[in-house]
């Protein structure tokens, strides 16, 4: 499972790094970005939801 976060969408909300800040985090540019190593079907879990929750459609999983 790839983590994307497309940074033309994303509108720094924080919804993501607020949710789960094991794995995302803003960057220099104040935008979130996927930081975590997914290690359990749990943590799948969580980043599905979260990228579901996305107000902007910016996280993207392949």
């Amino acid at each position: 499972m790839e983590v994307v976060v497309d940074k033309k969408k994303c509108v720094a909300c924080g919804f993501c790094v607020a949710s789960a800040p094991k794995f995302f985090k803003f960057d220099k540019d104040g935008k979130a970005t996927f930081i975590g190593k997914i290690q359990s079907e749990e943590d799948k879990k969580l980043i599905k939801e979260i990228a579901n929750g996305c107000p902007q459609n910016a996280i993207i999983i392949k």
